[in-house]
């Protein structure tokens, strides 16, 4: 019997490094650093992701065959030096701050990566190029035998958008957009603008885009870019300062939107909402050309995407609603971290030729639950250890049925159950839950458990039979990783009568808006994942048990993490993050601890464990 094929796929050492695995063509394992390290968007080289991507698929660094880097360090550098020279003297200082660590360890990958297995390598190692990882990331694992396929994202080596196709075991791509003419560039252009991080606060752009008025929309249409039919662009380089300084933008930007960058962590005015709402138009607008464009040029009835900028589920729900294909799939970690798995399957398929069926009865993600589970004893052993209180449920019947009863009373349950999730999104594995028919809820849950700004939207799980009797989503629609947006049907509105007339900006969140008003944003939008009983099992029947209870098929559903931290990865980083907030219930696995009853634990402590994450 042949041995198994298997192949490492490596992203990072620049944005969210991760690691994924394959063994004939199966996605085994998937894991970002930054779950290990407790370090959020970690982009070093994956030490603790592959580690587990090994013990996983319970072999050792020796017995791979290939280990694949999802980008080409030599042609990014290439890119690097021509526009640090074409900046000059400019870009002189970027160049003495990024040429030590390029010459000591990004132009060799293979001995960086060769100290991360720990062991000897005796396979091969190949690069593939960023664009082509991200579209292999999203056609190979996509339902689709073929489809058209398109990556947005801020930059890879020179490519910053690409077009293309999949067929079978190939992909090809056809068309490019280069740097420094980038949509995720010009996204986190404005992030940074407005306050907020880069390639970390795009999410909350997003989010307070309907609090605005698009009113700069026309403003950034006539000089900021020259946007074409097909939904190509340049950008007008004398706004951007990102080629030769470590800040987006200069002066000449602030003049354009009538002052300077806001300060991060001051209030946020309706000028940074108008600001949120215009590129958010903008982006919408360029999204669409670019995939109708896709459309008419590759006859396809089906899309996939990847890429930062598909995270952008405002975006995706449009194309979904007005765009020309008929289905549409987004690789659930669909930025850098993607790219890893994108990589390994890119070897598998395209390079070495492997079989590619697709059986028509869903992706071959597994729902994106990829990274590590813990069994009841090693959970139980650190609760002990811990002092912690807590009930064991020897029956899942009586743990649904209590947990159930806890959402109905306005409980926030912390929910930490199977494998952990692939990608940006919690999906009912590190979970915080809450009942989305309390008016009270988004504001409890950003203030006293997130600890983040008020404004910022939650997402609803809803049973995926339910979905289309709340949501305007076809019935045939799954949203399985709550990469789409899409509005909350008129039926399950509140009609306002004249209730908050006038309102604007965080104000408008004092208005009930619909029967789920914990997950209804304020333009009566949601970001909606389906729960089904094949991906999500226990996660399902708690939300079965829910609408027995309630008759309502649906919780909010936020990721198991504080403000800054990455979503928790072990049973001792959701235990000291139930602590740390004000959650009422943690349920790791089949064991149940109330916060009244847990052993006292000191502000101090509870202070160093909040000062360990940085605020984005």
């Amino acid at each position: 019997m042949a041995k198994p094929e298997t192949i490492l796929g490596i992203s990072g050492l620049y944005h969210d490094s991760a690691a994924a695995l394959l063994r004939d063509g199966c996605i085994v394992a998937a894991a970002q650093e930054e779950r290990f390290t407790r370090k959020k968007h970690d982009f070093r080289m994956p030490v603790n992701a592959i580690e587990y991507c090994l013990r996983q698929a319970g072999i050792t660094a020796a017995e791979l065959d290939y280990v694949v880097f999802y980008e080409k360090p030599l042609l990014k550098f290439d890119r690097l030096l021509e526009t640090w020279f074409a900046s000059a003297p400019r870009g002189f200082k970027q160049f003495l701050m990024g040429i030590p660590q390029w010459l000591n360890e990004k132009l060799h990958i293979p001995r960086e990566i060769d100290k991360a297995l720990g062991a000897p390598f005796k396979g091969k190692y190949i690069f593939t190029e960023h664009h082509e990882s991200h579209a292999a990331s999203a056609f190979f694992p996509s339902p689709y035998a073929e489809s058209a396929i398109v990556t947005l994202d801020g930059v890879g080596e020179w490519a910053t958008a690409s077009i293309g196709t999949g067929r079978g075991n190939t992909i090809e791509l056809k068309y490019e957009l280069h740097f420094p003419h980038s949509l995720g560039l010009l996204y986190s252009a404005f992030t940074y603008f407005t306050g907020f991080k880069v390639n970390s606060g795009e999410y909350k752009l997003m989010g307070l885009a309907p609090y605005g008025r698009p009113i700069y929309r026309d403003r950034i249409l006539d000089n900021l870019l020259d946007l074409k039919a097909d939904g190509s662009f340049r950008l007008n380089m004398d706004y951007f300062t990102y080629c030769y300084t470590d800040v987006m933008v200069g002066e000449k930007f602030g003049a354009m939107f009538d002052g300077p960058r806001r300060t991060p962590e001051s209030p946020v005015t309706q000028r940074e909402m108008d600001i949120a709402a215009s590129i958010q138009s903008v982006t919408e607008e360029i999204m669409l050309r670019i995939v109708t464009f896709a459309h008419e040029t590759t006859g396809m009835k089906n899309l996939v995407l990847a890429g930062g900028v598909a995270l952008n589920c405002v975006g995706n729900g449009r194309i979904l609603r007005e765009g020309p294909f008929e289905n549409i799939w987004i690789q659930p970690a669909a930025g850098d971290a993607g790219g890893a798995l994108g990589a390994a399957l890119f070897v598998h398929y395209q390079l070495l030729g492997n079989a590619r069926t697709v059986d028509g009865r869903g992706d071959l993600q597994s729902g994106s639950l990829l990274g590590p589970c813990f069994a009841a004893e090693e959970i139980r052993t650190f609760l002990d250890s811990a002092q912690a209180v807590y009930t064991y449920y020897d029956d899942e019947e009586g743990l649904l049925e209590t947990l159930a009863a806890d959402i109905d009373a306005g409980k926030v349950i912390g929910w930490f159950q199977g494998r952990m999730e692939f990608g940006p999104r919690a999906l009912g594995s590190r979970s915080i839950l809450g009942d989305a028919r309390s008016e009270q809820m988004q504001s409890r849950m950003n203030l006293k458990i997130k600890f983040r700004e008020s404004f910022r939207p939650f997402a609803p799980s809803v049973l995926r039979d339910a979905a289309s009797e709340y949501f305007e989503l076809d019935a045939r629609v799954e949203s399985p990783y709550m990469l789409l947006v899409a509005p909350v049907r008129k039926d399950k509105r509140i009609a306002n009568n004249g209730e908050g007339a006038g309102l604007t900006g965080i104000d408008l969140l004092k208005v009930k808006r619909s029967q789920v008003p914990g997950i209804t944003h304020v333009d009566y939008s949601a970001r909606v994942q389906t729960v089904d009983a094949e991906r999500h099992g226990r996660y399902y029947r708690l939300l079965e048990r829910f609408k027995d209870k309630t008759d309502c098929p649906l919780v909010i559903n936020t990721s198991f993490n504080i403000r800054g931290e990455p979503i928790v990865c072990t049973p001792q980083d959701a235990y000291r993050c139930f602590l740390a907030t004000h959650m009422d219930v943690l349920v790791l696995e089949n064991f149940v601890l109330y916060k009244e009853q847990q052993p006292e634990i000191s502000r101090k402590e509870v202070e160093k464990y909040m000062a360990r994450f940085e605020l984005d």
